[in-house]
């Protein structure tokens, strides 16, 4: 089990103006981590690894007009892994003091295994590929620059409708430099710059009904993201839904013809299939996908790809949370099963390689295979095209969140904006909508793929085993057939072994 050194600190960066702020760097020397290595190698483990990590953050939040909150600190620790066989010793420490980092090695020693001699370890850096480069870090920044990005959304939102009746907002960065060295002699370093701007915003309508809107972006990007992703182009577009579906009407209950609009519909895909192909769920035999490489388990319209190497993207990896670089991965291709995701333990275990897919949270958690940013290659049909093949049936614009269980593959997705489809045309906007499904049953009844492959505007976060990371989805348009819709109360929710959230 992880044992703890000493707990956390956060320490508060000084005011702007006082200190001419610098971008972080990883605490460790190559130096001091073959030390540790050699103490996490000397009871016995087969392999060992040092993880060191030092993150900057900033947020700002803001309701009714005024700013609620603005904070700023440092985060930074090492964690110390040690591995023999299937058992994982780990300890993390916050204290960077050797004396407090060599006990972290030793108890992640002792977890692992019994005494031997091990060679020492001879570390040799990993040329790692650069899918993102901010040239100004996010941790060098005046608070102030972000803080102005809050408030001219809310004063878009405001100005948008005269039925905007509340407006919340919030801006969060880090700016996170780690190091990873381990027992094969890699030596791996990245600085991961990540931003997030967000708008709720509340309208009330005719007999007080009160209706959200929602949305945002961000990604591996700079401030300068804003000027074309505007913050009054994100709160204009939460205040639109947020009208939009004034006067909704209650979802019709039961299986019909769904079709899910391009972007953050992604979700779906990232719930429902995706963790269903990470690796740890596999080797347990837990995931409905175990044993099917090579088997078709979707409809040939489909192509499912993770892939860490997209620019600037919000899940994207340079190297990944063990030093592997990223990778774009292709796991379905045309409905048949390539390939899963692979982090360093379950690679070595399944007698498989890493796909650049082991993320941990933080230096207080071991790695495990997780997605970047999961996506559905497109079709070669117009939206329009598909809309106007569909007599009756339900159009999914934005969702909310949605849970998974990775045993069955049973999933519920809430649907934040939805509208009726009469005739090829959107009707009326629906209200308490949920999608209720078993993943591969769902993927066997793709029936149309549209040409419009878009990503998510940068928001996601997906949660698994108490560890939250920082992930990409995207979707063309697609119809799926015979999907079973209904209110919030329909159906019982999936056991959460995973899930996705749109607003961590």
């Amino acid at each position: 089990m992880p044992t703890a050194a000493r707990a956390t600190r956060s320490r508060p960066r000084p005011p702007p103006g006082l200190v001419a702020p610098v971008a972080p760097r990883a605490p460790l020397d190559p130096r001091t981590i073959e030390r540790l290595l050699s103490l996490a190698m000397a009871r016995g483990a087969d392999f060992a690894e040092v993880y060191a990590e030092r993150t900057e953050r900033t947020a700002v939040s803001l309701e009714d007009g005024k700013i609620k909150s603005s904070q700023a600190g440092i985060d930074q620790g090492v964690g110390i892994r040690a591995v023999s066989g299937a058992k994982v010793g780990y300890a993390y420490s916050d204290d960077l003091d050797l004396p407090a980092l060599e006990r972290a090695a030793e108890t992640a020693a002792h977890i692992a295994g019994a005494p031997r001699e091990s060679p020492a370890t001879a570390l040799r850096r990993v040329a790692a590929p650069t899918h993102y480069r901010v040239l100004e870090p996010l941790a060098t920044v005046d608070i102030a620059r972000k803080v102005e990005l809050v408030l001219r959304g809310d004063r878009a939102a405001r100005r948008f409708d005269a039925r905007i009746a509340q407006v919340s907002g919030a801006y969060a960065d880090q700016t996170r430099a780690i190091s990873v060295g381990n027992t094969e002699g890699h030596f791996a370093e990245d600085v991961q710059d990540l931003c997030r701007l967000h708008f709720q915003v509340v309208a009330v309508g005719k007999g007080g009904e009160r209706r959200t809107g929602f949305y945002g972006g961000g990604g591996r990007v700079d401030l300068r993201f804003y000027e074309s992703f505007s913050p009054e182009k994100a709160a204009e577009e939460a205040a639109r839904q947020a009208i939009a579906t004034l006067g909704a009407v209650d979802a019709p209950a039961g299986p019909q013809t769904v079709v899910l609009g391009p972007g953050w519909s992604g979700i779906l895909l990232h719930e429902a299939i995706g963790h269903g192909l990470e690796a740890d769920f596999i080797r347990k035999g837990t995931s409905l996908f175990t044993g099917k490489v090579g088997q078709k388990v979707a409809s040939e319209l489909v192509t499912v790809i993770d892939d860490g190497t997209v620019a600037g993207g919000r899940g994207s990896v340079n190297v990944d949370d063990e030093g592997v670089p990223g990778e774009r991965k292709i796991l379905i291709e045309n409905g048949v099963l390539r390939g899963y995701m692979f982090d360093r333990l379950n690679a070595k275990l399944m007698g498989g390689r890493s796909t650049g897919s082991g993320r941990r949270e933080s230096y207080r958690s071991t790695p495990m295979p997780r997605m970047t940013n999961t996506f559905l290659a497109p079709g070669d049909e117009t939206p329009d095209e598909i809309l106007r093949g569909v007599s009756k049936g339900l159009y999914c614009a934005h969702f909310g969140g949605g849970q998974v269980d990775i045993s069955n593959g049973s999933f519920v997705f809430e649907v934040a904006e939805a509208y009726l489809i009469e005739n090829g045309k959107l009707g009326r906007p629906v209200k308490n909508a949920t999608l209720i499904g078993v993943g591969p049953e769902v993927l066997k009844n793709v029936t149309h793929v549209g040409c419009d492959p878009t990503p998510d505007p940068g928001i996601g976060s997906c949660g698994k085993d108490g560890q939250l990371v920082q992930v990409g989805v995207g979707l063309p348009t697609v119809r799926i057939e015979e999907l079973t819709v209904g209110g919030t109360a329909l159906g019982k929710r999936p056991k959460a072994a995973a899930s996705n959230r749109r607003r961590a």
